[in-house]
């Protein structure tokens, strides 16, 4: 009798190796692999993550590249949105994991397995994420998820492995990497705690550029467009500000925030291309948006991260504020000229056709060239009227 079949969730690191040990020994599954690169991962390191899931006995290993389908879906909103968690946090992770989920649901069902599991722990939100996006794409595939069904540490899975002729880089058992096309998210002993900073070896690139670097930076109706006057596709232009940036150790951050499941969590992340391109883009919308259009789309924007980071990215919601967003960004196009400097950037300024910093009406705190002196007495009366009404009826 042939054995069922699982499809795994695999990134390679020490929660999935596990994973598919226990399967196959503990559970007599047939284990299939697939990794989802929404931009993470180099063709060498695809190479790797596919060598080490043979080494570990599964029966076949699928790379799903997600990369542009990931930005057209996600990140582009995100970066029409401005969108930063808690002010802090590009939603590396969080985004990426809706859209992987999509993609290893509709594989689980075309390869005709009969289970679907992920290595996610009972502790995180990546566990609601993929556990309801897997409920609604696939019903009919029951969910394994070992790591949470044992609530092992990280010890113990590298014990397991161990005994079944398998060691584990020490780096990679130490910290736990998420890596894509919008950032790396790092969860560690440090992180655990809420006074202690990640240790500098904890981080994919380390500081090695020193002298500054300047680029101007184009915007198409709110798209990355081009580099220094080279038109490029989003995608390469999100990667190249990446190779620039990451020398500088730019993007580096701890978030602290509310998780699905009720508790505090904190995790460490490096996100230079993403903290780049929503800053600078952010205030190219400063120069080209009028008042209540920046004011309503802060509103909508932090709705739309705060349930795309609760797993709601299939309510029909979130397609009404995608429509808002992508038609507000109808003027938004220019240039932004950046500096990068060792763990920072600078935005040094902007340059629009549809720039409503406009001269001809005057300039700010210096000279007004399309009203007087009396139109603005007469303005501020008005202005008070509310305000004189309330006290009067009310001192």
């Amino acid at each position: 009798m042939s054995k069922k079949k699982v499809l795994l969730a695999f990134s390679g690191g020490l929660d999935t190796s596990y994973c598919v040990l226990y399967l196959m020994h503990e559970q007599n599954l047939e284990v299939h692999t697939a990794i989802v690169n929404t931009g993470g991962f180099k063709p060498v390191e695809e190479q790797q993550i596919e060598a080490h899931a043979y080494k570990l006995g599964a029966k076949s290993h699928k790379t799903i590249d997600g990369t542009t389908d990931f930005y057209e879906n996600i990140i582009k909103y995100l970066i029409f949105g401005n969108v930063l968690k808690n002010s802090t946090y590009p939603l590396s992770v969080s985004a990426e994991r809706v859209y992987q989920a999509k993609a290893l649901a509709e594989y689980a069902l075309s390869i005709g397995a009969d289970y679907i599991a992920h290595g996610s722990t009972g502790a995180g939100n990546d566990q609601v994420r993929f556990d309801l996006v897997f409920q609604l794409l696939a019903p009919e595939l029951e969910i394994l998820t070992p790591i949470r069904d044992q609530q092992l540490s990280r010890q113990a899975e590298t014990d397991y492995l161990l005994q079944h002729g398998i060691k584990i880089d020490s780096q990679v058992s130490k910290y736990s990497l998420n890596k894509g096309l919008w950032g790396t998210s790092i969860g560690g002993k440090e992180t655990l705690t809420s006074d202690q900073p990640l240790p500098e070896e904890a981080y994919g690139n380390l500081l090695s550029e020193s002298e500054p670097k300047t680029f101007a930076l184009s915007f198409e109706k709110g798209q990355p467009a081009a580099l220094n006057g080279s038109e490029m596709n989003p995608v390469q232009i999100i990667q190249q500000i990446e190779a620039w940036a990451t020398p500088y150790a730019i993007g580096r951050d701890m978030h602290t925030g509310d998780t699905i499941i009720g508790i505090k969590g904190r995790i460490g992340f490096e996100a230079a291309a993403a903290s780049i391109l929503i800053k600078a883009h952010h205030v190219l919308e400063k120069h080209t948006l009028t008042k209540w259009q920046l004011y309503w789309k802060d509103q909508l924007a932090n709705w739309y991260g705060m349930f795309l980071h609760e797993a709601q990215f299939f309510d029909p919601v979130m397609r009404n504020i995608e429509t808002f967003l992508s038609d507000s960004q109808i003027n938004v196009t220019g240039d932004v000229n950046i500096t990068l400097h060792p763990y920072r950037f600078e935005i040094l300024g902007i340059e629009s056709k549809h720039d409503l910093m406009n001269p001809e009406f005057g300039h700010y705190g210096e000279v007004n060239k399309a009203w007087t002196g009396e139109d603005v007495k007469g303005f501020v009366r008005i202005l008070a009227n509310p305000v004189k009404i309330y006290q009067n009826v009310n001192s």
